[in-house]
């Protein structure tokens, strides 16, 4: 089971396979938890939260469609979990209405440049924004590409590229020039 796809994974685990379940925890675990100590900086229960993410995936794993792929489901999960974790705790606000949605600019362009080092970068990521935040981290933490981002945030392809040419912006004006 160590060398099958995730989706097959998962699969298994629609089926019943309980022990399969704890295989995606492993390959998942890591990086749901990198994910959460950057989107959630100003949070001491990150652990919590994580695990939280790995009982909704559990619970809501029947709604996994094994035609696609299993990490972009997986990080929308992480997503809801983490963004209502902020809405509870009232300490940022998230706004239901989102104009770059409504108001995108342009083709996305997958090429864009490279952000100074991004170990650098997290005390400036965590004063963006969580929608820009969130963008950031996906696209430069964790790798995704801009079609996975749409996918996990719900958003249209276009605006992902906005929300990351508006996360550059800001945090141009608040990092330290680099020599």
């Amino acid at each position: 089971m160590e060398s099958e796809s995730d989706e097959l994974v998962a699969a298994r685990v629609q089926q019943g396979d309980t022990e399969a379940f704890g295989v995606l925890v492993d390959r998942y675990e890591p990086k749901m938890s990198r994910y959460a100590q950057r989107f959630l900086s100003h949070y001491e229960d990150r652990e919590d939260a994580v695990q939280d993410v790995f009982l909704r995936a559990y619970e809501r794993i029947q709604s996994y469609r094994s035609t696609e792929r299993f990490s972009p489901w997986l990080y929308r999960v992480a997503h809801n979990v983490y963004v209502n974790l902020i809405r509870s705790r009232g300490r940022e606000k998230v706004r239901f209405v989102d104009l770059d949605t409504f108001f995108p600019a342009g083709i996305p362009d997958e090429t864009q440049p490279d952000m100074p080092d991004v170990v650098d970068m997290a005390p400036f990521i965590a004063t963006l924004d969580p929608k820009y935040r969130e963008a950031i981290v996906l696209f430069y933490y964790e790798e995704k590409s801009y079609e996975d981002i749409a996918a996990i945030l719900q958003i249209p392809k276009a605006t992902v590229g906005v929300r990351l040419a508006r996360a550059r912006a800001a945090l141009k004006k608040i990092m330290p020039p680099l020599i």
